[in-house]
């Protein structure tokens, strides 16, 4: 196998294994409610502690109009030990939902403390009402968390503020408080919006156009909610047509705002990477160690080209091959190395992307 083969082998290795690292940790930042599925519902469920238990599918309007309620429910309920918040999705795991007599969405049964035999929850869907069945069923006196919302609140005061600001890349949901479609997209907004929370650039914001109507009619709003795209550099505003998943807005803003995140706001293995200066790296990474100061040099050059986030980047690129140089060739595998037991670590979540952008560049540079 020539030597150009194997060096783009171990690259794509590489870069797997940096994937698969980020991935590991999304855990750490997931929904507050648990996922139960056939594999693990049995381990967690009629064990030491009591459940509650949504049986849901993903089409169905009445679960998506539930979900911003349940995941307010797991927050509140995540640091009690005797009480298990989790849900069951029934398209995946049909046999499962109808083992518990599951005909219709969402259904939600409380499983007593080692028992498998449950009892369906007939009251209402809200937040509060699940919370005060909870506390009687399981003999808790939790109160409910206040989670502030990722969404930026436009109003007339702000709005121009906001939108209009050159440096930012902002989508707007323009909508009606009575509006079911509203409703029904309201806890995809909210998990796009905490996605895109640590990116400086981009802002995830809402209008109430009911009330703000002179807005609505500036931007052409005749139907709920309607979306418009607000990039830095065109302020009359674009139609998003896109789909209304999280992966589809994730692709939309990935795309338009050059970011790198997916749906649960963790960075890909492709943040940091300045695709400008792939190939001069691969000189350098070939090269023998007496030529790598000149490709150095070269690479700063580069750089001095850059603008935005990839200036920033390009920054890191610099700083790894001249440690590259002066440390020797086994500096980027022994720093990755360093910054997987930093990443295992309880650090704050702006902390990880910086680490997890240093690890995306100091791979390339793995010889």
């Amino acid at each position: 196998m020539e030597k150009s083969q194997i060096l783009f082998d171990f690259r794509t290795l590489t870069l797997t294994l940096t994937a698969i690292l980020v991935l590991f940790f999304v855990p750490a930042l997931a929904d507050d409610v648990l996922v139960l599925t056939e594999s693990n519902f049995d381990s967690e469920v009629g064990q030491d502690r009591g459940a509650l238990v949504e049986f849901y599918a993903p089409w169905c309007g009445h679960c998506k109009k539930l979900a911003p309620e349940y995941e307010k429910l797991g927050s509140s309920f995540k640091k009690t030990k005797s009480v298990l918040i989790g849900k069951v999705d029934c398209d995946e795991h049909k046999s499962l939902c109808s083992k518990y007599g599951v005909s219709g969405y969402p259904t939600i049964q409380w499983f007593p403390k080692g028992s498998l035999e449950p009892k369906k929850y007939e009251g209402p869907r809200t937040a509060e009402a699940l919370a005060e069945f909870v506390n009687t069923e399981g003999g808790t006196n939790v109160k409910l968390a206040t989670i502030p919302s990722s969404v930026v609140v436009l109003t007339e005061e702000n709005f121009n503020q906001i939108v209009l600001d050159e440096t930012k890349d902002v989508l707007v949901e323009f909508y009606a408080p009575w509006c079911g479609h509203c409703k029904n997209l309201a806890p995809t907004y909210e998990k796009v919006a905490n996605a895109y929370k640590l990116e400086e650039g981009v802002v995830i914001a809402n209008l109430d156009a009911d009330k703000y109507k002179d807005f609505a009619e500036k931007y052409g709003v005749s139907g709920y909610p309607t979306l418009k795209f607000f990039p830095k550099n065109n302020k009359a505003g674009e139609d998003y047509d896109g789909g209304r998943d999280v992966d589809d807005f994730v692709n939309f803003i990935n795309e338009k705002c050059g970011t790198s995140r997916d749906g649960k706001g963790q960075l890909t293995s492709q943040a940091g990477v300045v695709e400008s200066l792939e190939a001069l790296v691969k000189e350098f990474v070939d090269a023998a160690n007496d030529d790598r100061k000149a490709i150095l040099s070269r690479i700063e050059e580069e750089v001095e080209k850059l603008e935005g986030s990839s200036a920033r980047y390009g920054k890191i690129y610099v700083k790894t091959a001249k440690s590259c140089v002066e440390k020797g060739v086994d500096y980027a595998k022994k720093e990755i190395d360093r910054l997987k037991r930093m990443l295992e670590k309880s650090i704050s979540p702006s902390k990880a992307d910086e680490f997890i952008v240093k690890k995306n560049i100091l791979s390339i540079f793995v010889a």
